[in-house]
């Protein structure tokens, strides 16, 4: 039986630009095991059932709402000719009182020694679209803290950024910490994205703590996607209109 962590972190943003805008705000995520169907968790957290915190197959991997889990993933794997994992774990936001939005989830792809030797990036856009990015190199050797991993971006995420240049992607995966890196630079216009905190088994404690520090979970993170948005209209950065989401899931 394997555990549930609890990474109680920070994601930063910064743009790159004319136009600058940064902030901070404090976030919970979860990694789970995603092929681990009953793992070692607290009472009140919930795997594809009910709980103040949860995480479903349903959120992850396809369609929001209509994902597969870990089953997608190796699918996925296989269509692009990549070796089959060990395991198959799930780093995302966990519902909270039902409630999820996930601007990026991640799926990392271990070996039978525990390498990192793939990583999914599974992005989720305020319209309801989502597109995958599927990072490794070309061996599939291990992807280690220091590893720079870049895909070209297809994707609308933002209505305040363009859809061309190119994310280049840093994981460190640590047994005690996780920092992720995401770096989208369009000439010279872009933004830098981290996820960073300490790593720590879930637990009631850990649970009632979120609540009462970040009480709306994913709902507060939407309503600061959105103020976010109005500041930089206030600053005049020009409007984009949604585009119709590329036809393959999963690009690199």
């Amino acid at each position: 039986m394997t555990r549930v962590d609890h990474i109680s972190g920070e994601t930063w943003h910064g743009r790159k630009g004319e136009v600058k805008n940064a902030f901070t705000y404090s976030i919970d995520y979860v990694l789970v095991d995603a092929e681990d169907a009953d793992p070692a968790h607290p009472a009140l957290f919930a795997r594809n059932g009910r709980g103040v915190m949860s995480v479903l197959d349903r959120d992850h991997g396809g369609p929001p709402h209509q994902g597969r889990g870990a089953a997608w993933v190796r699918d996925v794997l296989r269509e692009h000719g990549l070796d089959q994992p060990a395991r198959i774990e799930l780093l995302a936001q966990p519902r909270v009182l039902g409630h999820v939005f996930n601007p990026v989830s991640f799926w990392l792809c271990r070996d039978g020694q525990g390498a990192l030797t793939c990583a999914i990036a599974e992005v989720t856009n305020t319209f309801g679209d989502r597109h995958s990015y599927l990072c490794h190199h070309d061996d599939q050797r291990e992807i280690r803290p220091e590893d720079t991993l870049s895909a070209r971006k297809i994707f609308h995420v933002s209505p305040f950024q363009d859809i061309g240049g190119g994310y280049r992607f840093n994981f460190k995966v640590l047994e005690d910490r996780i920092a992720i890196r995401i770096d989208f630079t369009e000439g010279e216009n872009g933004l830098v994205a981290t996820l960073a905190g300490p790593r720590k088994p879930l637990t009631t404690g850990t649970i009632l703590r979120a609540l009462v520090r970040r009480p709306l979970g994913s709902r507060r993170v939407l309503a600061l996607i959105h103020w976010q948005a109005l500041k930089l209209w206030w600053k005049g950065v020009a409007y984009r209109v949604r585009p119709e989401p590329p036809a393959d899931e999963v690009s690199r």
